[in-house]
């Protein structure tokens, strides 16, 4: 049998990613259809990699009717081209959200201004009356250990 830890186990990882999806503000997007992204597979459209990674997840959780489609396209470096969204509205719109030498935080705004409704833009004057910003903080950097603390 084997012996208790003497110390209290920390949070779970299971808890961990549970809070950064119930993490304010929760992108509720009752006006939107579908999304679909196109970015390049690596080395390039850090933004929208990042959107994908960190806000995509969370945007799936709340509105799991939202059909989503992302293109990750090879990408030489004698080719240019930008990475999009476009953005399909539930009344038929649709608009194009271009996301290059954007920040994830910047794109999952301007997603929101889009397409959110008026509780987003309560949301926005609440933070600001608050003196707060209305994006979410971007996830802690967890510190390098072993051969990557080492080299450059």
């Amino acid at each position: 049998m084997p012996r208790k830890p003497k110390t209290i186990p920390g949070p779970s990882r299971l808890s961990g990613i549970l809070a950064r999806l119930n993490q304010d503000p929760k992108p509720h997007l009752p006006n939107l259809k579908s999304l679909r992204l196109t970015y390049a597979f690596r080395n390039d459209h850090f933004g929208a990699r990042h959107f994908v990674k960190e806000e995509l997840p969370r945007i799936r959780y709340v509105n799991p009717a939202v059909d989503i489609q992302i293109d990750k396209r090879l990408k030489t470096k004698e080719e240019v081209w930008k990475p999009e969204m476009v953005i399909e509205l539930k009344n038929g719109t649709t608009h194009k959200l271009d996301m290059d030498g954007k920040w994830s935080s910047t794109i999952f705004n301007e997603l929101l201004d889009l397409s959110a409704g008026p509780w987003w833009q309560k949301y926005k004057r609440e933070r600001a009356a608050a003196g707060e910003s209305a994006t979410p903080p971007p996830p802690v950097q967890r510190a390098k250990t072993g051969a990557a603390a080492v080299l450059p």
